[in-house]
């Protein structure tokens, strides 16, 4: 459930990701999602995850997740009838319509049972259940409740059409390791096989496991009022296909006693979940290495986020890892959050968010994968941003990619998120592009760095914004751009350039708006078009460095130019302006007009990021 947002101060983070990110502090804001409960009492701190650590990286330093055991060969056979049962086992008593397993070994569960319970007290010993056309319903508690065991199995034998109710109130709710969920076990669970289990959890949890829970097979639909599947120690998928709708969260890890647990895997299966809440949410991390999974949270991005409840789609305390899978989530709050860091090197995300598309209170390194935000507050936001591989587009009404420190912290803005520059100082929040591609399409600024912005590889294509109050590129130092192709386009009140320290760059303002649609040409001396853009929105400013603009040459921007060759966002590097119409001359390395000075960069006598302030 929701973690209230709090001021993460960069001294509340691990030792590892302060060196990372102490090139500096910054006296501008950041909050974020934090590890409190509702009351505002803090349950864990984030781990230390390194940024940019891979999926087996953040596994091998987690514990390890148990093996399906052997049961040993069949038992007997549980038949449920009514409101009794009968058996053929010696390790299985029946008290009226509570039956008891106390013995190891594997057990077949057929029948009805209208109103009872299937008990596994078994001490030390390893029991398997196969369910094959078991229906069990409780008006007292749980349906299924393994109480003792070295492990629990429950097969879902092959084509077999299963189901488990358990009561809306629970008669021994205040018992000491009371069972929550209508599937409930004290020990180390495995769900497997190829037959169906609907579990519907009237009092709290659809299915839950004290221990660890494994589900490597088998077609399942849960729906609790509260959360829908949770591990304490782990949940791990590994197959099957799982359809949850959880009044809570849909999927859950919240072991908050030992920094080794309290994860999700999601590796194979086809998930689908609908919650209230968060929709994964892990007290460590959340691994994604493959399958699909498919997430409402919050009742989606067209809802207002909550202040009681976290409505995320998928969240993690110490990291967000992505290595494979498909993700799509349309959540009300962030699409993606961690109050640590968030990795992604392989993988399709699909992200529609209320608030951010991909928050980390640390570092986000995209190192690989397809990204794509479809809508969002802000698309990308961490206090250290690498974009080093993949594609990635972002759709945001305010920023698009934003880099803000949390060194002194500050108040939330209207989104009750990070807040964004709010000192006389610069800050030291750091994006850094190295390689992939990028399309950003922003209401506010394109890319923010409330500290500094490098690049030096990848191509990086900026809509950005309409109104004067942002910027297509807004840093608080000159941005450094030494490799790579960066095109910047939006309005020209704050359009800032790149240095004179790098690759050649164009900058152009024009006196009346390019309207959308126009093709844009960049032309050398000799008549060669060197890039072309066509913007998605009015534009009166435009910057293009790439490998083929020489500093001190002067270039002609021609309007209704015909673009050829690949195209990236509008973005090519070829094109016809024999029919088009010269708009202006520009020296490359020189800066006309917005909040960038000859050479870029912001004017003398302007503080970063508040134009006309005197410094």
């Amino acid at each position: 459930m929701r973690r209230p947002r709090r001021v993460v101060p960069v001294l509340a983070l691990p030792a590892a990701l302060i060196g990372l990110l102490l090139t500096g502090c910054t006296a501008d804001a950041v909050a974020g999602t934090g590890s409190s409960d509702a009351a505002g009492t803090t349950s864990s701190t984030v781990t230390d995850v390194a940024a940019g650590s891979s999926a087996e990286e953040v596994l091998a330093a987690n514990a390890e997740v148990h093996e399906v055991p052997d049961a040993g060969a069949a038992t007997g056979t549980i038949t449920l009838d009514g409101g009794t049962a009968t058996s053929d086992a010696e390790g299985v008593t029946v008290d009226g319509s509570v039956v008891t397993i106390t013995a190891g070994g594997t057990y077949t569960v057929t029948g009805a049972l209208v109103d009872g319970r299937v008990v596994v007290d078994a001490g030390d010993a390893v029991v398997r259940l196969v369910l094959d056309g078991a229906d069990v319903t409780s008006s007292t508690g749980a349906a299924l409740v393994v109480s003792s065991a070295a492990s629990a199995v429950v097969e879902l034998a092959d084509g077999s059409v299963n189901a488990l109710a358990d009561a809306a109130t629970y008669a021994d709710a205040d018992a000491e390791d009371a069972p929550n969920a209508a599937l409930f076990s004290t020990a180390d669970l495995t769900i497997t096989g190829d037959g169906a289990l609907t579990v519907t959890g009237s009092a709290n949890d659809g299915i839950t496991s004290k221990d660890g829970l494994v589900i490597e097979s088998g077609d399942l639909t849960v729906e609790a009022v509260d959360d829908g599947i949770r591990g304490k120690d782990y949940l791990v998928v590994e197959g099957g296909t799982i359809d949850v709708t959880a009044g809570g969260d849909g999927l859950e890890a919240d072991d908050d006693s030992d920094t080794t647990t309290g994860f999700v895997v999601v590796s194979g299966g086809a998930l689908v979940v609908d919650a209230a809440g968060d929709g994964v949410d892990a007290e460590t991390d959340v691994v994604v290495t493959g399958g699909t999974l498919d997430v409402i949270a919050g009742g989606g991005s067209g809802t207002e986020p909550s202040d009681e409840t976290s409505t995320n789609g998928v969240t993690g305390s110490a990291s967000v890892v992505v290595g494979g899978g498909a993700v799509t989530v349309d959540s009300s709050d962030d699409a993606v959050h961690s109050d640590g860091i968030v990795s992604i090197s392989d993988g399709d995300l699909t992200l529609s968010s209320g608030d951010d598309g991909v928050h980390a209170d640390a570092a986000l390194d995209v190192t690989g994968g397809v990204v794509d935000v479809l809508t969002s507050y802000e698309g990308l936001e961490a206090e250290a941003i690498t974009l080093a591989g993949g594609d990635i587009a972002v759709v945001a009404s305010d920023d698009g990619i934003n880099a803000a420190s949390s060194a002194t912290g500050s108040t939330e803005d209207t989104q009750g998120d990070w807040a964004g520059p709010g000192g006389e100082s610069a800050g030291t929040a750091i994006l850094t592009v190295t390689g992939g591609t990028v399309a950003v399409d922003a209401g506010g600024d394109g890319l923010d760095a409330n500290g500094t912005l490098t690049m030096s590889g990848g191509t990086v294509v900026v809509n950005g914004p309409t109104d004067d109050g942002n910027g297509a590129i807004d840093a608080d130092s000159t941005p450094s751009v030494t490799g790579g192709t960066l095109v910047a386009a939006g309005s020209s009140g704050m359009a800032t350039a790149p240095g004179t320290d790098g690759q050649g760059w164009v900058s152009a303002t024009f006196d009346s708006a390019q309207a959308a649609g126009t093709t844009l040409a960049v032309v050398d001396a000799d008549g060669t078009v060197v890039a072309t853009f066509t913007p998605t929105e009015p534009i009166t400013s435009l910057v293009v460095s790439a490998a083929g603009l020489t500093a001190g040459e002067q270039y002609t921007v021609a309007a209704g130019a015909t673009a050829s060759g690949d195209a990236f966002d509008g973005y090519t590097t070829a094109g016809d302006a024999s029919g088009a119409t010269e708009v202006l001359t520009v020296t490359a390395g020189e800066h006309t007009g917005g909040a960038g000075g000859t050479g870029g960069g912001r004017p003398g006598g302007q503080a970063p990021g508040r134009p006309g302030a005197q410094g």
